[in-house]
């Protein structure tokens, strides 16, 4: 997928993407036989983001500003 998605899909996967395991979180431990599937995925969603001009790191900050370490709230 190489093409921007519109703003309620972006915004839809920036919440969903706040709520995914971090990639470093993922052990062939935790997650058994699927660790590999559950990386891709995380991945798959993080180059759509930056398709979508979206810094993945800065997307907790956008969805829950309230309970970024760095906000001005």
């Amino acid at each position: 997928m190489s093409e921007k998605i519109n703003d309620d899909a972006l915004h839809a996967l920036k919440i969903a993407f706040t709520y995914m395991p971090k990639a470093i979180e993922v052990t062939k431990y935790e997650y058994g036989e699927r660790y590999q599937t559950v990386l891709n995925h995380i991945e798959a969603v993080r180059e759509t983001l930056l398709i979508n001009d979206v810094d993945p790191e800065e997307v907790d900050g956008d969805i829950n500003p309230e309970y970024t370490p760095n906000s001005t709230y």
